[in-house]
């Protein structure tokens, strides 16, 4: 697969600029700086924006939930969903189009519309229930348009896109871990109209710091957000279909992940709580939740320091270590058992989840990139929808023991199916590309 990344000619990738160090002869190599000034307002801008996110949805199961019910939240939280699957696709070309940074700047200032109608709306009282299903639809569609360019956006921000993704994968956790617990305090000692106008607050902070993001002049080329004049909307589906299909371990991934969608991560939630949560003493199912989110973050930093040289065999094999969860859930485990079955499968699952972003980020050419990135999530959230729906019903023909069970077993088999296709296991990684050196990020900006 090719990588075309843009080079800084004076100061080749992992080199720092200007010199040798003291008593040698020659330059010794040395990982490129991380924090550099487009990275860290990047992970600012993610990090506080995934706090917001894992806000909703505690906010919309208490709040929404105490006015209109079950079903009341489920047609609020589905209606989100299912917009973003939608219109995802056309979020990929637009980001293709126009660059990923000005999508997702548009993007957040939608929500910040979203989200701050909604905050309004439950400070004055509660708000009918066309509202909220409007503005999930609304955030929904923001959305679709902001995630597209989010895997897009990593090499131009980042030269180890590896040590990025990782260290944007442990904030994905903490974000996870401390989101859904200030939610659940701040609906109770203040109402749910704190936890939407913060939220809104995250997407104002977001949009600043990627807005404030300098990209070197070539980026603009090469991210592919060149004038869109003469090209078609469905030209410009059928060129990132393309390219999605013509890489035999891209696409052969995602089948198994859509299987994995319906059968383990879709229906895992939905049946764990009801056999964790039924458990008596102390609240057992938070308790994995917790630990889950530690081992995410412990996968993270494994990903920070792990390099191998086959990324997506590894991640496989990692993946292996996730079926110990459903199955210690199904099998009824002690709770130690159980917590450390979370630890592993968390780690696992995030491991994964970087040498997968990685791959993808450093495989494929940036001017289809986000395209490439929207049939990856079309693909991956479909199937985790189906799974959701699917779980309820699939109780009434097994019990979710059983259930979990297949869960357990899937993941098995997509792991042996991982590691059987040549594509997948034998895809290399991908030298870090420099996107313009240490001057960069006081060069022009993007637009």
């Amino acid at each position: 697969m090719t990588t075309t990344h843009a080079q800084n000619q004076s100061s080749p990738p992992g080199s720092p600029p200007g010199g040798q160090p003291a008593g040698t002869g020659e330059q010794q190599p040395t990982r490129p700086p991380l924090w550099d000034r487009r990275f860290t307002f990047y992970f600012v801008a993610r990090s506080v924006s995934l706090v917001g996110d894992a806000m909703m949805p505690v906010a919309a199961a208490l709040a929404v939930g105490a006015l209109y019910g079950v079903s009341g939240v489920g047609f609020v939280l589905g209606t989100w969903t299912g917009t973003c699957v939608v219109l995802v696709l056309f979020g990929g070309v637009f980001a293709d189009r126009w660059g990923a940074r000005r999508m997702m700047v548009g993007a957040d200032l939608v929500r910040v519309l979203t989200q701050g109608v909604l905050a309004a709306s439950f400070f004055a009282g509660p708000p009918p229930f066309w509202l909220l299903v409007t503005m999930a639809a609304l955030a929904g569609a923001a959305t679709a348009m902001f995630q597209p360019g989010v895997n897009g956006m990593v090499p131009l921000v980042a030269r180890e896109p590896q040590r990025a993704n990782a260290t944007l994968k442990v904030a994905d956790a903490l974000a996870q871990l401390l989101g859904p617990a200030l939610a659940g305090l701040l609906i109770a000692l203040t109402g749910a109209g704190t936890v939407y106008a913060i939220d809104a607050g995250t997407f104002v902070l977001s949009a600043l710091c990627l807005a404030l993001i300098r990209l070197p002049a070539g980026v603009r080329a090469d991210a592919g957000s060149a004038s869109p004049a003469g090209r078609s909307l469905r030209r410009d589906l059928r060129q990132g279909w393309h390219e999605f299909r013509s890489r035999t371990w891209m696409w052969a991934v995602i089948l198994i992940w859509v299987a994995y969608g319906v059968l383990l991560f879709g229906p895992l939630v939905p049946l764990s709580s009801a056999l964790i949560g039924s458990r008596p003493g102390p609240n057992a199912y938070g308790l994995a939740v917790s630990f889950l989110g530690v081992g995410t973050v412990l996968g993270g930093l494994l990903a920070l320091r792990v390099r191998p040289p086959r990324p997506l065999a590894a991640g496989a094999m990692a993946m292996g270590l996730f079926t110990v969860l459903p199955l210690c859930v199904a099998l009824g485990a002690q709770l130690p058992v159980l917590l450390a079955g979370h630890v592993l499968g968390g780690g696992a699952l995030a491991f994964w989840s970087v040498m997968w972003a990685t791959s993808v980020q450093t495989h494929t050419p940036p001017a289809v990139l986000n395209r490439v990135t929207a049939y990856e999530l079309a693909g991956s959230v479909s199937g985790i929808a189906l799974g959701q729906i699917l779980a309820g019903p699939a109780t009434a023909l097994a019990s979710p023991a059983r259930l979990l069970l297949v869960s357990a077993g899937t993941c098995l088999v997509g792991c042996v199916a991982l590691l059987s296709i040549p594509a997948i296991r034998t895809l290399r990684r991908a030298a870090p590309a420099d996107v313009g050196g240490p001057q960069a990020p006081d060069g022009p900006r993007e637009g």
